[in-house]
Formats: structure tokens, sequence, C-alpha cells
């Protein structure tokens, strides 16, 4: 019998109830050590393993399996899958031509087998890699191979992720999806071009590393960017939209403030249209965010146990949760 968003809505309603919430997040955040928070996820059934990432892997891992039994279309996630496929292009890019075994860095899930990505590259076939990015591979690997600018080169590849994204969101129908790649694309540009600012670099970089989406100025950016950093700052302060002006005071303070601002903004706006949503796939992409985040909650919370920081210092790194 084929699946109905109406069962795969049902289904993660009651899965929902599974996840952390903030009373779980502030026990363990007065655990003493490692092995403690360990017994406590382990209890909680969050997930299995000898340390913390490899309870966070196990968690992950179930979390697909339970999304590809329940969703009517599980390629619906295709465009989240991207920064994977990023990730394992760099990866087997760099490993091939440094000689290095690259396996144990590979990412899971993707839309592109890295072993077709190693056979592109070593046959110089990059046609076989899809179209949004046979163009980009090929010119990140020449600049490789004939300059060593590993900063350009991975320039050129996320350039195409993002752009690629952009076009996933607004081909899948879903409002939300079309929002959260916007909004995460803007903020990509807006890191990347501040990192250009700060170290002085050319407008050929800015040109080729940023991608054009909506409310961001490409133009505009790139000359303040060349001007000075100060230019740069005052200039993105100055604009609404995404709150970029609220998101420019959370730098002032540090780059991680800033980072912390932009992933609350996307899980808020998860919680704003996914917790609600009684049709389509928006409760599936709730669900997934919700579960990256509280992952992302237990490594910081880890950390900073392993690292002996106060829990008022953990508390202040973590970002909001689905819950």
């Amino acid at each position: 019998m084929a699946l109905s968003y109406e069962f795969s809505i049902g289904s993660v309603r009651a899965r929902e109830n599974s996840l952390l919430k903030s009373s779980d997040i502030e026990q363990m955040l007065n655990m003493k050590n490692e092995e403690e928070l360990i017994r406590f996820l382990k209890d909680k059934g969050f997930g299995d393993g000898n340390d913390t990432e490899a309870i966070i892997a196990d968690n992950t891992q179930k979390m697909w399996k339970f999304i590809h039994s329940v969703a009517p279309d599980a390629d619906i996630f295709e465009p989240f899958y991207l920064q994977n496929d990023i990730h394992n292009l760099k990866t087997v890019l760099k490993g091939m031509l440094s000689d290095t075994d690259y396996r144990a860095l590979l990412l899971s899930p993707y839309t592109i087998d890295p072993v077709a990505i190693r056979k592109a590259l070593e046959n110089n076939r990059f046609d076989t890699l899809p179209q949004w990015l046979a163009e980009p591979a090929e010119m990140a690997y020449r600049l490789l191979t004939r300059t060593g600018d590993a900063r350009l080169s991975d320039a050129v590849i996320d350039k195409a992720a993002l752009g690629k994204m952009l076009e996933a969101g607004k081909a899948s129908h879903s409002v939300f999806l079309e929002d959260y790649f916007r909004i995460y694309v803007f903020y990509a540009n807006v890191k990347t071009a501040i990192r250009a600012a700060r170290i002085r670099s050319s407008q050929n970089y800015l040109e080729t590393a940023l991608c054009k989406c909506n409310g961001f100025d490409t133009e505009t950016v790139i000359k303040k960017a060349l001007s000075s950093k100060d230019a740069l700052f005052k200039y993105l302060s100055s604009l609404s939209i995404y709150d970029c002006k609220e998101a420019m005071a959370h730098f002032e303070k540090s780059p991680c403030e800033f980072e912390k601002f932009v992933e609350n903004k996307l899980i808020a706006l998860a919680r704003k249209e996914c917790r609600i949503s009684c049709r389509g796939p928006e409760a599936l992409f709730g669900y997934y965010l919700g579960c990256q985040a509280q992952c992302q909650a237990v490594h910081i919370i880890a950390s900073g146990i392993v690292t002996q920081t106060s829990p008022d210092k953990i508390r202040e790194r973590l970002r909001e949760t689905y819950g």
C-alpha cells in the first residue's frame, strides 16, 4: 500500500514526543562526566554507542530509517543531502590528489555516490556528474591541480551547491522549503563576504564565491567588501531582510553569536511552519531539523563536559530546539 502524507504526519507527531525536551537539556548540563551523559542518553533511547559521537551517529541513522519508512517520497530530502554531496566532492578531490585514504571522512546520505565522484575525477569525465555540478567540479579540479588554491576551489563548489539549494527549494512547491533555503543561502553569502573583507580577498574571489539570491545585492556587497570591512558591516547592518540588521549586531559581539542567531532563525521557521502543518511534507522536514538540532545540542554539551566548561557557559552556546 502506498504511503500518504496523512500517515506520515501522524507517525511524525507521535515520534516528536521522543525528541529531547528543555528539561532533558537541563539535566545534561548538570552532569559531571561523559560517562554519566552516555548512560542518560542510552536510558532515554537516544542511541547506542561507546561515546557520545557514536550515539549521535546511531541516532541519526535511526532517524533516516524512520523517515524512509513513513515518507511517501524520500527524494523530497535531497536538498538537505546537497551539503553532504559537496563535502564528499571536496574530500574525494583532496584525498585523491594527496594520495590519502579519505573514506572515513565521507558523509551520508548523499545524492551522488562517492565512487562515481572518484571515477569522474580520475577519468576527467565530469559530464558523468549531475549537470549542476559537472562544470563546477571540473573548475575546482583545475584550480587545485594548476594553482593549488584550495580556498577558491572550495568556493566554486560551495556556490554551485547554494544555487542548487535555491533551485530545489523553488521546485519543491513547499513554501517552507523555499523560505528555508533562501535564508540559508542569504546568510551563507553574508559569512563569505565578511570573511573575504577581513582578509582583503580579491574581486575575482568574491565574484566566484557569492551566490545570487533574493535580497542580496551581490554587486553592492562586492563593492563594499573591497572598500573595507567597516564599509561592508555598515551596509549589511542597514538591511532589514531576514533580520540582517539584528544578525550583524550579533556578529559585532562574536562570530559564534552570529552563527547561533542564524541557526535559531532557521529552527524558529521550522517550528512556525512545520509543527502545525497538517498536510504535505512539512511535518517530515520539521522532524528532520528537530533531530539535527537535538544532536547538535548533545554534541555541544558533551564537548563542554569534556573540557570542564561551566553549565552557564555551555548554555550560552546552545541553540534553540524544535520542541
